[in-house]
Order: structure tokens, then C-alpha cells, then sequence
């Protein structure tokens, strides 16, 4: 359930901001028809930042009823603070997600013996499994590859979601933190090089566009099927470069919206809608890549 195509999932709002359970009902569907392997839920992509706490629980466990058992939902958990984090964790104990994704803690740099206690503290917390998330470019702190072995040593943190983009971290994790720890891909750009340096999937924002294109694909690359998976890679690069013009989920919820996957394309303060001029240049990534 760790492994393979892993959706990072948009949270869909109709044009007052407000949730919109309708299309994310029509999402799950959408991702258990083309063969993904499991969503996150509320993470980045999900607007972690801008839902209320009382709506980040509710996003989820709604997504884990659409999902009703056909497909294994991962909760975002994650925090600037530790005691905001560890409540995430503990309020869905028992609810039948499968995992947490708990992010680097923003704003405040920790230290990485701060960051090695964070997760310490939200490891001992619960008994669901943890997957770590470090993403520097939205952070600012990067936890190093030492940090992230010491953390292996805890049973329930069970891997990493990797979105530094740089690959030579592949084979220093498998080094020091064992072949059982599990190592995704946060990187759209480079996560099929990711695989193939030993990497056991993504959680990826093309994957909401193309969802049954990046199912094949990593399947493709994990049985070493690795030409036929490039090729697939290839016709989704428009959507991997061109998906981040702007802050992500900016642009791909302005492409759901403009496919029809979604009813509106409403995101909160402070993002804003698409760029008008960055617009030709998605839609025409969305054409390139076949997906329109």
C-alpha cells in the first residue's frame, strides 16, 4: 500500500471556498478506476495550509468513505508544531487510513536534532505507520539522510517521501536505512529515475491528471520494463514541468477544472487562480501530453 502510484490529491471547492464533497467523491472513483495505488489525503496538494483543522479531519475521513476499502488512503498529518502534528495522528487512530505523511516542519528551522525529536515524539504518539515527508523547497530545512536513519530505527516510520529532486539520495537512504524502508518519489520531474535508482514509487501531482498513465508506468519500471516506462515518462513530461509554473496545486486545479474533474476551481487565500498568462501554457502542456 506504500508502493507504486501514489496520488498526492487536490481538495476541490466550489466558488465560495467551501469543500466540495461531490467532486471528491467523483475523484476517489476516478483513482480507483485508472489504478492508483493509494491517496494522500490533505497534503500539500490537498491545501493542508488553508483548511481548518475541524475540515482537514472531516477531508479525510470523508475520502476514506468514497474510498470504502478499494483503495488504501494516507493522511496528511503534518505540522510546524509537534503537538498539532501528534493531535492529527491521534485523531485518526482507528479510523482505517492506512498510514500518515507528516511533513518537515515549516517556518521555524528546526535543528536536526529538532526534527529527529519531532517525529520521535510523533512515532511514540501512534501506532500508525509514518512515512516522513522532506521537501526543502517549501520548508526551508532539509532533514538529512543521518536524520532520516535515525529514524528508521522506530518500527512505525516506514519510509520517506523524498521531493528534494536530488537522486543521489536514493542510494544513501537505502544505505543507511535498510532495504524495508520505503522511498517515494516527491519529485514528478525525477521520479522514474527515482525507481530505477531503487526507489519503490511516487506521491505525485501529475498523477491527478494522468492517473492511469502513471499507474502504467511505474508498474512498468518496478517489473523492469524500463524503455516502455520511459516512453510513457516522456509524454508526461509537459505535465511534470509545466504543473508548477506557479505554486502547486495552482495550476493543476485550474487544469481539473478546465477538464471537467472538478466542478470549480476555487482555491483559498492566499493562493490565487492560475496566472491568465501562465494559462496558454498549461492548457497546451495538457494538450501535449494527450490528457485534453
Amino acid at each position: 500500500m506504500f508502493s507504486g502510484s501514489i496520488v498526492a490529491l487536490v481538495t476541490p471547492m466550489d466558488s465560495s471556498g467551501e469543500v466540495d464533497y461531490a467532486s471528491l467523491k467523483n475523484l476517489v472513483d476516478f483513482h480507483v478506476s485508472a489504478g492508483t495505488d493509494a491517496i494522500v489525503s490533505v497534503g500539500t496538494t490537498g491545501e493542508s495550509a488553508t483548511v481548518t483543522v475541524e475540515e482537514h479531519i472531516k477531508i479525510v475521513l470523508k475520502t476514506l468513505e468514497f474510498a470504502d476499502g478499494r483503495i488504501p488512503v494516507i493522511a496528511g498529518t503534518g505540522g510546524n508544531a509537534t503537538h498539532e502534528a501528534i493531535t492529527f495522528s491521534k485523531m485518526f487512530a482507528g479510523s482505517g487510513i492506512a498510514g500518515c505523511l507528516s511533513v518537515v516542519p515549516y517556518y521555524n528551522k528546526p535543528s536536526q536534532e529538532g526534527l529527529f525529536q519531532h517525529f520521535k515524539a510523533i512515532s511514540e504518539s501512534s501506532e500508525l505507520p509514518l512515512i516522513l515527508y522532506n521537501v526543502p523547497g517549501r520548508t526551508i530545512t532539509d532533514m538529512l539522510p543521518e536524520t532520516v536513519a535515525r529514524l528508521s530505527e522506530f518500527e512505525n516510520i516506514v519510509g520517506i517521501k523524498d521531493a528534494t529532486g536530488d537522486l543521489s539520495r536514493v542510494k544513501l537512504h537505502r544505505e543507511l536505512c535498510g532495504e524495508d524502508f520505503i522511498l517515494l518519489s516527491g519529485d514528478d520531474l525525477t521520479s522514474l529515475e527515482f525507481i530505477e535508482l531503487g526507489g519503490h514509487g511516487f506521491i505525485s501531482v501529475t498523477n491527478n491528471i494522468a492517473a492511469a498513465q502513471m499507474a502504467k508506468m511505474v508498474k512498468l519500471a518496478l517489473a523492469g520494463e524500463i524503455e516502455e516506462a520511459r516512453s510513457i515518462n516522456e509524454s508526461l513530461m509537459p505535465l511534470h514541468k509545466d504543473l508548477f509554473v506557479e505554486a502547486n496545486p495552482i495550476p493543476v486545479k485550474w487544469a481539473m477544472h478546465q477538464m471537467g474533474m472538478i466542478a470549480d476551481g476555487t482555491l483559498r487565500l492566499p493562493l490565487t487562480t492560475l496566472n491568465q498568462a501562465l494559462q496558454p501554457k498549461v492548457k497546451q502542456a495538457l494538450l501535449d501530453a494527450g490528457v485534453m
